[in-house]
């Protein structure tokens, strides 16, 4: 994959060694007169990521992305690869682990735990930062200290939470990251359960909207905190941190953050006509800013932007070849629906690839997981779907992967030689 992606970038004769080398392209055109698509078997490669999508939408914010929820289609996307302090959005890494633990029976909402001094003082009162007020040495269950986490956006819910569960919030800390690569985020790193400043603590806005995707779609009951409007606890009523929840039609999550070194930023998610988008900006200078900004990204894609269907689910997407087989390639589905979201006036450039370590070794069974399309909008990489073989090829002749094996060596001398130009 990398030597196709750098002759490419390179401007390399690409089209003659994808021949070579058996890939293909699959590209899909979506204009005024509708959709057109021209496919063969397989691609390797990217073209390169862009901060401005063609729409010519750009935001004051440092970083920021826009998702829409149902696909994870990327709508807008600026520097969302880097690496920034959080702050208390990472508080949404700390209510999946909850939610999960709630999901799986290994807690129950009714749990109560005990309010120790070190989450009390650091995180609680005397603090001074947000918190739930929870008192010291208190029992308090795990419904109202998730309310105080997620509503009050508390310190000392999160540190409670975390002590509970895993003993220490530096241990807790450690499984959050564990957690996290099983979610796909690669990236993210995590050193305490509330974002409070700690060089350990990075997130990149797009881990934080995949990470938001993957609470809506997969906890429906549990996200519904993120859209109550106050909690109240000890006796001191607090309204809900995130502004959107007053300002935009729709709007029901999820969360804000503030440090001096990640600047602001925020979390948020609306649904209208059906449609629900993700937006996460970070870096703001002010909380007016991080506010407007957030919203003016999600109206711009409310406006702008529709779902289109590329591919049932069963559909055929394409195929891969196949090594030693009595078929020489394997169809390709998808399980689920490839879709993307495309701009309303119809101008979208579509570009969508195929990728998969190739070719497979026989025998292949139905449903076996192959690969992945990717559908770029434009520079942006839109949606990723994962592919599985559709049907059953099984071992080929002898002379078949004599066959296969001469010529796999020859194609891999090919690779070696041009791999030096």
């Amino acid at each position: 994959m990398a030597l196709f992606s750098n002759l490419s970038a390179r401007g390399a004769p690409w089209t003659k060694l994808s021949r070579l080398l058996g890939v293909g392209l699959l590209a899909v055109l979506v204009g005024w007169a509708g959709m057109a698509l021209g496919a063969n078997k397989s691609v390797q490669g990217a073209p390169a990521a862009a901060a401005k999508d063609d729409g010519g939408y750009d935001t004051d914010a440092p970083t920021a992305i826009l998702i829409e929820a149902s696909s994870g289609s990327v709508l807008f996307e600026k520097n969302a690869d880097e690496l920034r302090a959080p702050s208390s959005m990472m508080k949404l890494m700390t209510a999946e682990y909850v939610f999960r633990a709630l999901q799986r029976g290994e807690i129950q909402l009714s749990d109560e735990f005990k309010v120790s001094e070190n989450a009390w003082r650091k995180g609680g009162a005397p603090a001074g930062g947000s918190t739930m007020f929870a008192e010291i040495h208190s029992r308090v269950s795990v419904d109202n200290l998730l309310h105080g986490a997620i509503i009050q956006s508390g310190n000392d819910s999160c540190m409670v939470l975390a002590e509970a569960l895993a003993g220490s919030e530096s241990a807790f800390a450690e499984k959050l990251t564990q957690r996290a690569r099983e979610l796909g985020l690669t990236r993210s790193t995590f050193a305490n359960s509330t974002g409070l400043p700690d060089p350990g603590n990075k997130m990149t806005v797009r881990e934080l909207a995949k990470l938001a995707r993957h609470l809506i779609l997969t906890y429906p009951e549990n996200y519904k905190i993120f859209g109550e409007r106050e909690f109240t606890w000890n006796k001191i009523r607090q309204q809900n941190r995130n502004p959107l929840l007053t300002m935009l039609e729709g709007a029901d999550g999820l969360k804000t953050g503030f440090t001096k070194e990640g600047g602001y930023g925020m979390v948020g998610s609306a649904v209208q006509n059906g449609m629900r988008l993700i937006v996460v900006v970070n870096g703001l200078e002010d909380a007016d800013d991080r506010a407007n900004e957030a919203k003016k990204i999600l109206e711009w894609g409310f406006r702008n932007f529709e779902s289109r269907t590329l591919f049932k689910a069963e559909d055929l997407v394409g195929y891969a070849k196949v090594f030693g087989g009595e078929k020489r390639s394997v169809k390709l589905t998808s399980t689920e629906p490839v879709r993307v979201m495309v701009q309303k006036n119809g101008n979208d450039k579509l570009i969508a690839r195929i990728l998969y370590r190739g070719p497979i070794p026989a025998p292949v069974q139905p449903g076996q997981p192959v690969g992945v399309v990717r559908v770029w909008r434009g520079a942006n990489l839109a949606v990723e779907v994962p592919l599985q073989a559709a049907e059953e090829v099984g071992q080929g002749s002898m002379t078949w992967r004599a066959f296969d094996s001469v010529s796999e060596l020859v194609i891999g001398l090919v690779r070696a030689g041009v791999s030096k130009l």
